[in-house]
């Protein structure tokens, strides 16, 4: 019964991911649409307080000026550490890795298999659950501005 339970969580799983694949034009479009909604939020806060702090043009051209800057350094930042960041992520695969050769060599290849299974699982769910909180903001975030 539970090779047949496991066996259809499987099916499952591997539908949800073929169903998941996205073409680079897809990713691509997406990534476009998501930097030019993230500019219109940027000019739609800086309108704001252009009329909430009775701004001139000059303070306006400043402001922005200003912003550009400062997202230009916190970019510089993220490319600097990449390498870090990079650098920590191999670690931790080889950490897992090693972690995996231990086990193998601790449980019988049933237990390993059944072990294995239960990690994929609980990594899906954690998967499943990030999505729903992500999911969760955007609604949170496109009803706040409809309370108003």
């Amino acid at each position: 019964m539970k090779k047949l339970v496991l066996a259809i969580a499987f099916i499952g799983i591997g539908s949800f991911a073929m169903a998941q694949t996205t073409t680079p034009q897809d990713r691509q479009a997406r990534k476009a649409e998501k930097h030019q909604k993230m500019e219109q939020k940027h000019q739609e806060h800086l309108d704001q307080m252009q009329k909430d702090l009775n701004l001139n043009e000059s303070q306006v051209a400043q402001i922005k000026s200003l912003h550009e800057k400062r997202k230009s350094e916190m970019k510089a930042d993220f490319d600097k550490n990449k390498e870090v960041r990079q650098a920590k992520m191999e670690e931790m695969k080889a950490k897992r890795a090693q972690m995996d050769a231990d086990m193998k060599k601790i449980l019988t290849p049933d237990q390993y298999d059944k072990w294995q299974a239960d990690r994929k699982a609980k990594m899906e769910q954690r998967r499943v659950a990030m999505k729903d909180r992500k999911m969760m903001k955007k609604t949170m975030n496109t009803a706040a501005p409809e309370a108003k």
